[in-house]
């Protein structure tokens, strides 16, 4: 380029360049059976995409050609010859009938939470659990406890719920194969329950059972060691029910689960249960009209009129699902300042 362009000379080009004056004068020799080589090495790479050189190399020596690691190396890299990159395996996504985002439990029986948890007896041997929650009352309304769940599996334990508590109207879970199957869909649509999967490496969008996971997991599963699967039933099983009926939930005013679904439910035959979604169209009557309390003040230190031991279940929970803050009443009307937000939302 510098003789071309420049006019030097080619000692002055060389020397400027650091090359002897030699590599200007001799002529490259290619090797007469390169071009044979090389398409082979380009039919071997598209026969072999996820295969290197070195094996190339391999190849190659049985096949009779007397060639070198380092030329099979420097051909390969002259072509352009690489393994790709490895790229992840595409997941079958589960398709949600509602955003699972803005999707909040208002009442027993509306939103069933579904996840899968693993442990192991003492012989090494797998243990798979399958958690049903209820985003609502927080019951554990089921713990399955098996060696292996499937999709048909699943769908019985959901049959078996069913049976006892009616169908929920909606089913939040993630998508793991069991629960993107077409046995979970299916039964989804015959049972007219909506479909709310979670995105992708997101565990904190259905964060009501992952919580339940933990506590059985710091409280049980972390604590015993299973010597047969038999055992391992019989104790999860215990502790579920020990879960729903004795053990406090800080998000429903430290009530027992259990407790929490007896009260709401005691409440709505009685006409005192408001939901929280739409105050306007709530189920009033002349005795609870005290249900509905203005709005929160500061410094607001008197104790809300009935709380105790048959408190109504409208207090147990705020609109927002917090449990009230040092004995304040919750209110039930809709706070202006969430109108915004409601608003981008639509």
């Amino acid at each position: 380029m510098l003789m071309d362009r420049k006019g030097l000379s080619e000692r002055r080009a060389c020397q400027i360049v650091g090359q002897h004056r030699s590599t200007q004068r001799r002529e490259r020799c290619v090797a007469g059976e390169d071009a044979a080589l090389r398409a082979r090495l380009r039919k071997f790479s598209r026969d072999r995409p996820r295969w290197g050189y070195r094996r190339a190399h391999t190849q190659l020596r049985e096949e009779g050609w007397t060639v070198n690691r380092k030329r099979v190396q420097r051909l390969w890299r002259e072509e352009g010859l690489r393994v790709p990159a490895r790229r992840r395996k595409r997941y079958r996504l589960g398709e949600s009938t509602v955003p699972a985002k803005r999707l909040a439990a208002q009442r027993p029986n509306h939103v069933w939470a579904l996840d899968f948890q693993f442990d192991q007896t003492a012989d090494g041997r797998v243990l798979k659990l399958l958690n049903i929650v209820d985003e609502f009352t927080r019951e554990a309304l089921d713990v399955c406890c098996e060696r292996r769940i499937d999709a048909d599996r699943t769908v019985q334990r959901l049959e078996r719920l069913v049976t006892e508590r009616g169908a929920p109207e909606h089913v939040r879970c993630d998508n793991g194969p069991e629960l993107t199957a077409n046995a979970l869909r299916d039964w989804c649509r015959f049972s007219k329950a909506g479909s709310a999967y979670i995105d992708p490496g997101s565990p904190w969008q259905n964060a009501y059972v992952e919580s339940f996971n933990s506590r059985l997991r710091d409280e049980l599963l972390g604590v015993e060691q299973f010597s047969c699967l038999a055992e391992a039933q019989v104790l999860i099983e215990d502790w579920r029910q020990d879960y729903n009926e004795h053990r406090p939930h800080s998000a429903l005013g430290m009530t027992a689960p259990a407790k929490f679904a007896r009260a709401w439910s005691n409440a709505a035959e009685e006409g005192k249960v408001i939901p929280f979604t739409d105050p306007d169209e709530a189920l009033r009557s002349p005795e609870n009209d005290s249900l509905v309390s203005p709005p929160m003040r500061e410094n607001h230190e008197t104790t809300p009129p009935g709380v105790g031991e048959h408190t109504p279940a409208a207090l147990l929970r705020s609109p927002y699902g917090l449990p009230p803050q040092h004995g304040d009443t919750p209110t039930l009307q809709q706070d202006n300042s969430h109108q915004l937000s409601q608003q981008v939302d639509r």
